[in-house]
């Protein structure tokens, strides 16, 4: 080759090279700015919590006309009322823990064991967070669209992996589960329903279960009964969501967690305690609270930091979670009011642990409907809160004998089945339009409407998932760390032998 033939065929590369560079380095053709009708619907959408009209994918109808929304520049942001309601709702329902729950359960157990609740409790916000990081939240929350009745496994779990480590979670909205808030925001309030339901289980082996076996038990519990049933419930794909789901196998709702939670623990609760057996010394010595005061602060902390759990259940600060805030209000003041008055009538007296245990129990059983019912609903399932659990831990439990320390099965197992079954009966459109979305066979505002067939359904598959399981996992425990420390530990207390420390120490 010649060089002027060189020369010209390095001219050609070097324009063809530019040519190719101002092509790469030209800035892509500038999205039209939104019009002012697409501002404006954008903006009504966030104040009534409805799906985002401006997405840049369709030909939005709006009040004010219809217009094609394609060459818009809006992106999906989080509305910040509602982000901000839901960062509330988190630190709420992590207060119901942390200290709520170790102060109502610790002043119900004696001065020796105070410190046991109060670890455990916290080794279990810890062990469950990490679990949710690395899968939890994908396994739950992973997954879009309705899923098929027929595709089961999607229906039952999701991935292991799409969202693992938390990846993909970032500021930017979820539109499976909320439209306006961002979903690292989303997956920190479902991680505090994480850390508390399987606490609730504390309640009834408390005084005698060893610190590593509660722990290993969790993390166990967590994987094969908690990530599995709080997809099918809360899931987009869930088998059980029959208000998002169009294919939902089972169209039952749960608003805040009757069935994933109180309902799981509970029962899971009960067989635990039966599987490690009755406290030293139970029933012929007596085991009072060892400070009714304790008790009564963490109640209260429960009942403050409750609203969080159902009226955050809402994902938004919206007309459904005004309702929610109001049933879950008057469920609790009168189921608080009704079980001592109960016990008034039986015993002669109304307690301190009867206002207590009654108030609990009104959150309990409000907690699955709190967000479908009038208030006239909350106001019947108040009264049946305040008798039925409340009978259960006075006569149910002593005929059978079993040691359920803090009756967590009386309260939640109980209150909780109550719950998803008159939520069945009290559903109203009234209460939650989006009722209407992919219920309307079911919910016809009727007390034997067709739902409560379909609560039926969804109650017997988490007895199916949570009793097994439960089996399963305390007797693997027990053969690979055993359940209980000696004897002797166990009579002197577990929080000098397990933790090195005490509670109170005696003035010199």
């Amino acid at each position: 080759m010649n060089k002027s033939m060189l020369g010209l065929t390095m001219a050609a590369l070097l324009i063809a090279g530019a040519i190719n560079l101002s092509a790469a380095d030209a800035p892509a053709p500038k999205r039209a700015d939104p019009t002012l009708e697409q501002r404006v619907a954008d903006l009504e959408a966030y104040v009534n919590n409805g799906a985002r009209v401006a997405d840049g994918t369709n030909t939005v109808s709006s009040k004010l006309g219809s217009y094609d929304d394609k060459s818009n520049t809006f992106t999906p942001a989080p509305g910040p009322g509602h982000n901000a309601w839901m960062m509330t709702s988190a630190a709420l329902v992590l207060f119901m823990t942390l200290p709520g729950l170790f102060l109502f359960y610790g002043g119900l157990v004696r001065r020796k064991n105070v410190l046991s609740v109060i670890a455990q409790c916290f080794g279990i916000a810890g062990l469950v967070t990490i679990l949710w990081v690395v899968f939890g939240y994908s396994t739950v929350f992973s997954g879009s669209g309705a899923a098929d009745k027929e595709d089961f496994i999607k229906g039952v779990v999701g991935s292991y992996k799409a969202n693992a480590m938390l990846d993909g979670v970032t500021s930017a909205p979820n539109t499976n589960y909320g439209s306006w808030v961002s979903q690292n925001v989303f997956s920190m309030y479902q991680l505090m329903f994480a850390i508390i339901t399987p606490a609730l289980i504390l309640g009834a082996v408390a005084e005698r279960i060893k610190f590593q076996a509660i722990l290993l038990f969790v993390a166990l519990w967590m994987i094969l009964v908690y990530f599995p049933l709080a997809h099918m419930v809360w899931g987009i794909n869930g088998m059980m969501n029959g208000v998002f789901n169009s294919g939902a196998s089972i169209k039952a709702i749960d608003f805040a967690g009757g069935t994933v939670v109180h309902m799981s623990s509970g029962w899971s609760a009960l067989i635990l305690c039966l599987i490690l057996g009755k406290r030293v010394g139970f029933p012929k010595q007596p085991m009072p609270p060892h400070s009714m005061v304790l008790c009564a602060i963490g109640t209260g902390m429960l009942w403050v930091g409750w609203y969080g759990f159902n009226a955050g259940s809402a994902v938004a600060a919206d007309v459904v979670a005004a309702n929610a805030f109001m049933t879950t209000t008057i469920a609790t003041a009168v189921a608080s009011f009704v079980w001592p008055m109960a016990e008034w009538v039986v015993r002669g007296k109304p307690s301190v642990l009867g206002f207590c245990s009654g108030a609990v129990a009104g959150l309990v059983v409000i907690t699955p409907a709190c967000g479908f019912v009038t208030a006239g609903g909350a106001l019947v399932i108040g009264v049946l809160a305040g008798l039925i659990p409340w009978f259960f831990c006075l006569k149910v439990k002593s005929w059978f004998g079993y040691d359920d320390a803090l009756d967590t099965f009386g309260v939640h197992a109980v209150g909780g089945t109550l719950g998803a079954l008159l939520t069945g009966f009290l559903a109203r459109n009234s209460a939650n339009p989006n009722l209407a979305t992919n219920l309307k066979a079911y919910v016809t505002d009727s007390v034997f409407q067709p739902l409560v067939w379909e609560q039926l359904k969804a109650i017997a598959v988490t007895l199916v998932l949570a009793i097994p399981a439960t089996v399963v996992i305390g007797f693997l425990v027990k053969a690979v760390v055993g359940l209980r420390p000696s004897i002797e530990v166990e009579t002197a207390g577990l929080d000098l032998a397990e933790h090195g420390e005490e509670g109170y120490h005696a003035e010199a």
